[in-house]
C-alpha cells in the first residue's frame, strides 16, 4: 500500500525533481520507482493483476459482457442496489433460561461528537459536530461555527467552501463532516453522485477558520468514518458514463452493440478507479479482484485521510460496486452485492439494502491498524445483507442477520462468523427468524441480538451470541406494527423507532415503543407512543435524529408527516417507572426536516439544530 504524501496532482512532479517515475493510471513504463508491497491474498477469492493492463483488461472483461444495444444492461447504468424480503417456531423455554444469564443490552453508542454513531469509538460524519462549547454546522457549502457556552448560541464565523458551488455541491443534503484536533473534514457531492469534494478547515481560531487543503475526487463517498485522527472514506466508483449508441434500422441492434462494446474496450483504468486530476488515487497493485464474474462491477475504494497533513492519503481498494460496508474499530468489512440497474441514493449511510448475486453474497474483511487498511480474509454467506446494521464484530467475531435469497429458505437468520486463516468460516447459526418476513432493525450487543422481522406483525426476537459457536434464540415478542431503529436505554430497556400497523400488516403512523428485556426469554412491549397518521420517524432513515439523555431519562427524536408540505416536530419522550410520556415541539418545515439534529453539550443543555438557525432546547417544556 503507497502512502501518498502530497497532492495526487502533485506526484509525478514530485517524483521528476528527485529523479525517479511513479507509475499512476494504466500506463506499467511511466516509472521505474518500486512498485509498493501487493495487497497481501492468502486465499482465491481476491486476486491482484500483474500489470495495469492487466488489471483493465479484468474490467474490460466482465464489462464486455455487460454491454448490449443500448448501453449497460437494459440501458440504464447501475449507481446502486437494493434488497428483498424474507412464524418462528418457539424456543425452548429450559433452554433459554440456562442461555439468559449474563445476557444485557448495555452497550452503549453515544458519541461526545454529537453524532448518535453505530459503533462506539468510531464516528461517523454527520452535517452538525461539536467539540466543547464550540459547534460546527454545515449548511449548502457553508461552514458555520457558534459559541454554545453562552445563554444562546453566538455565531462566530461563516466559511464558505471553496468552490463549493462550481464543484456542483447539492443542495440536500449539502455534505457532511467529520470534527478531529480542531480541524473539520468536510466531503461534498455533485448533483449526480459521480463526484467528492474532501475539503478539510482548519479551526485554531474558530472566529476565523482557513481552509487548509480542497480535493476533489471521481466517485461517490458513500461513508466516512473516524478512528482516532485517521478519517476513512468509503469511495464508489459505478459503471463507466459512455456516449453509447442506440438501435436504428433495420440492424441497428447489432450495429449499436458492436459500437457500445467497442467503447467499452476503449475505456481507461481512469474510467474504472476513482481520480483525482485524472490520476488515479489507488495502485494497481492495491485493486484486488473478486473471483466472481456475478457480483456488481465498479470499485470501492476506503481512502484513509490524514486531516494533520490532508496531502497524506493511503488507498486499498475491492473491484465491486458496493454501498454495505461496515466499520468496527479494527476491522473494515465489505458486502458484495449483484448487479443492480437503477438509481442511486444521495443519503450517506441511509438504507439502501442490496441484491445477493446467485443468492450468496461475498464479505471481504480488512483489518485496520492506523492509515492502513489491509485485507485479511474473506468468505461469504447464503442470504442478503439489507445495510450496516445487519453487520458487527466483537472479539475476533464477525456477526451478520441475513434475509432470505434463492440459496435459502423463506427466513431470516444470525450467523457468526471467525477468521480462519485467511477465509471467514461460518461459526454458529440462528434460522427461521421471521418466515416469510423481512428484516426491519437489528440492534447487537456484546453477547446479543435483538432482531427485529415484519410482514403483518412485529416479532422482536432475543439471540444469545455468549457462545459464538452456538447462537441460541432466547425468546421473542409479536405486536402489530415493526421498529426500524433499536437504541438501548440501560441493560433492561429497549426503545424501537418505527411504524404501527394494523392487523392485517397496513402502516398507520409514526410510532415508538418501548421495551422491557430483562428477561430476555420472554422480552415484553411495555408502553408505546403512537403520532399522527401518516408520520414518519426520522430515525427509521436516519439514526443521527434520535438522541437518548441518560442522566433525564429522556429520548428526542425527530417526527415528520406530509409529502407536499412537510412538517417536522421533534418529539419528547420522558420514561419514567416503565412509561412514556410525549411531548410535540413543530420545529421546522420541508426538506429542512431531514437535517434536524438534536446535540447533547458539555453544559448539559441540548442544541436544536433546524435549516436556519442554532437554539438551545427546553426539554422540560
Amino acid at each position: 500500500m503507497r502512502r501518498i504524501t502530497t497532492s495526487i496532482a502533485a506526484v509525478t512532479s514530485l517524483a521528476a525533481a528527485v529523479g525517479v517515475g511513479y507509475v499512476l493510471g494504466n500506463d506499467p513504463g511511466a516509472g521505474t520507482v518500486p512498485a509498493s508491497p501487493p495487497i497481501a491474498l492468502a486465499n482465491a477469492d481476491l486476486t491482484v493483476a500483474a500489470t495495469c493492463d492487466d488489471l483493465l483488461d479484468s474490467y474490460v472483461e466482465r464489462a464486455i459482457e455487460q454491454v448490449g444495444p443500448y448501453g449497460w444492461g437494459s440501458g440504464a447504468v447501475a449507481f446502486g442496489s437494493s434488497g428483498g424480503d424474507s412464524e418462528a417456531s418457539s424456543p425452548s423455554a429450559s433452554a433459554g433460561t440456562l442461555r439468559s444469564t449474563g445476557v444485557k443490552t448495555s452497550r452503549t453508542t453515544s458519541n461526545e461528537s454529537g453524532t448518535n454513531v453505530q459503533e462506539l469509538g468510531v464516528d461517523e460524519s454527520d452535517v452538525v459536530k461539536v467539540a466543547g462549547s464550540l459547534l460546527l454546522r454545515l449548511r449548502e457549502g457553508e461552514l458555520l461555527a457558534y459559541d454554545v457556552s453562552g445563554d444562546v448560541p453566538s455565531l462566530l464565523s461563516s466559511t464558505q467552501l471553496e468552490d463549493a458551488r462550481s464543484n456542483g455541491w447539492t443542495a440536500d443534503p449539502g455534505g457532511e463532516m467529520v470534527l478531529v484536533d480542531g480541524r473539520a473534514v468536510v466531503l461534498g457531492s455533485s448533483d449526480d453522485g459521480r463526484t467528492t469534494t474532501i475539503t478539510t478547515v482548519d479551526l485554531a481560531d474558530p472566529t476565523a477558520p482557513s481552509i487548509v487543503d480542497t480535493t476533489t475526487i471521481k466517485a461517490r463517498a458513500s461513508a466516512v468514518r473516524l478512528h482516532g485522527d485517521v478519517v476513512r472514506v468509503v469511495l464508489q466508483n459505478s459503471l463507466p458514463e459512455l456516449d453509447f449508441s442506440y438501435p436504428d434500422g433495420a440492424f441497428g441492434e447489432i450495429r449499436a452493440e458492436l459500437r457500445n462494446r467497442s467503447l467499452v474496450r476503449g475505456t481507461t483504468l481512469a474510467d474504472w478507479l476513482p481520480t483525482v486530476d485524472g490520476d488515479p488515487v489507488v495502485d494497481c497493485t492495491d485493486v484486488a479482484i473478486p473471483d466472481d464474474d456475478e457480483i456488481a462491477l465498479g470499485t470501492t475504494t476506503v481512502l484513509a485521510v490524514d486531516p494533520a497533513g490532508p496531502g497524506t492519503r493511503t488507498s486499498t481498494a475491492v473491484a465491486t460496486d458496493s454501498d454495505t460496508s461496515y466499520f468496527s474499530t479494527d476491522r473494515f468489512y465489505l458486502a458484495a452485492g449483484g448487479s443492480q440497474w437503477g438509481g442511486w441514493t444521495d443519503c450517506m449511510d441511509c438504507r439502501t439494502g442490496m441484491t445477493a448475486p446467485s443468492g450468496t453474497t461475498p464479505l471481504f474483511a480488512f483489518a485496520l491498524d492506523g492509515m492502513d487498511a489491509t485485507y485479511v480474509a474473506s468468505g461469504d454467506v447464503e442470504g442478503t445483507i439489507a445495510d450496516r446494521w445487519s453487520m458487527d464484530s466483537v472479539d475476533g467475531s464477525l456477526r451478520v442477520a441475513v434475509g432470505p435469497s434463492s440459496e435459502t429458505g423463506n427466513f431470516n437468520s444470525v450467523l457468526t462468523l471467525r477468521e480462519d486463516g485467511s477465509d471467514l468460516v461460518e461459526d454458529g447459526r440462528v434460522d427461521d427468524l421471521g418466515i416469510d418476513e423481512e428484516i426491519k432493525s437489528v440492534r447487537w450487543f456484546d453477547d446479543l441480538a435483538i432482531v427485529v422481522t415484519f410482514r403483518q406483525t412485529d416479532p422482536l426476537y432475543a439471540i444469545d451470541l455468549s457462545d459464538p459457536t452456538d447462537p441460541q434464540l432466547l425468546g421473542e415478542l409479536k405486536i402489530p406494527g415493526f421498529s426500524e431503529y433499536l437504541h438501548p436505554l440501560g441493560e433492561h430497556r429497549l426503545i424501537g423507532m418505527g411504524q404501527d400497523a394494523s392487523l392485517d400488516g397496513m402502516a398507520r403512523g409514526a410510532q415508538a415503543a418501548l421495551f422491557d428485556v430483562t428477561d430476555l426469554t420472554d422480552p415484553r412491549q411495555i408502553d408505546v407512543v403512537r403520532y399522527p397518521r401518516e408520520s414518519q420517524a426520522g430515525a427509521g432513515v436516519d439514526p443521527r435524529q434520535f438522541t437518548w439523555l441518560p442522566e433525564q431519562r429522556v429520548a428526542l427524536t425527530v417526527v415528520s408527516q406530509g409529502w407536499t408540505g412537510t412538517t417536522g416536530w421533534v418529539s419528547v419522550l420522558s420514561l419514567d417507572d416503565g412509561s412514556m410520556t410525549n411531548r410535540m415541539v413543530e420545529v421546522e418545515h420541508g426538506s429542512d426536516v431531514a437535517d434536524v439534529r438534536l446535540v447533547p453539550l458539555q453544559s448539559g443543555k441540548v442544541a436544536l439544530v433546524t435549516g436556519e438557525d442554532v437554539s438551545f432546547f427546553d426539554i422540560a417544556g
